[in-house]
């Protein structure tokens, strides 16, 4: 069992960097792209450190994330337009490095790299106190309310730290135009995050509780 799901991970991991490169690379016309390797380093490298991670303390929570099947219809249309901002914003980006559209300096390139790795941690804090925490929104058997640590802040701290991520992309990839691609992505994570709490509030025992305990769902004292 834990061969297939090591191979599973693998293959999809090595699946998800072949596609960015292609993205990345592909508009520019080479290699010589130094903020796609910085992008891609400060992804995918964390990224193996958590699945080994996930491989070795809890496998149960590795295959959770790896699942991509959503039940909710308004959930894969989030999913799909998602995707859809990715490859369009890595295109952007892309071709603003090819022409020149962007002006950034080195120390803006650091500073979006600080919040790239801050939402990553955010994320990798995440994973450690929701044991729940599977990539399709669904109510699991046993599943109780998480009300701890960042949870205790705001009711979805992951979406938080994908939204911070995201918003860095573009500025790591050195551009300020693609941007305004990526720009788009907390407003349809607000359209999740709203089905997602409608699936919790029916299927999840003390879910109801937990809204009125922490009222914020992104950022404290303003949603």
């Amino acid at each position: 069992m834990k061969i297939k799901l090591l191979l599973s991970a693998f293959i999809k991991l090595a699946l998800g960097f072949v596609i960015c490169m292609l993205l990345l690379f592909l508009p520019v016309g080479t290699f010589n792209y130094p903020n796609a390797w910085l992008f891609l380093g400060l992804l995918f490298i964390p990224m193996i450190g958590i699945g080994i991670i996930l491989f070795v303390k809890s496998p149960e929570l590795l295959e959770k994330r790896m699942a991509l099947r959503e039940k909710e219809k308004t959930q894969r249309g989030v999913i799909a337009i998602s995707g859809l901002i990715l490859i369009i914003g890595f295109i952007v980006t892309s071709l603003d490095f090819k022409y020149g559209w962007s002006n950034m300096t080195k120390i803006e390139t650091v500073e979006a790299s600080i919040l790239f790795l801050f939402g990553y941690i955010m994320y990798m804090e995440v994973l450690r106190e929701n044991k729940y925490l599977s990539r399709t929104v669904e109510v699991q058997e046993n599943q109780e309310v998480i009300d701890t640590g960042l949870y205790a802040m705001v009711r979805h701290p992951m979406y938080l730290a994908t939204i911070l991520m995201f918003l860095a992309m573009p500025l790591v990839l050195g551009s300020k135009i693609g941007l305004l691609v990526f720009i788009f992505y907390p407003f349809v994570i607000r359209k999740r995050i709203e089905n997602e709490e409608a699936v919790l509030e029916k299927g999840l025992k003390g879910y109801s509780e937990y809204k009125k305990k922490v009222k914020y769902r992104l950022i404290p004292y303003v949603w």
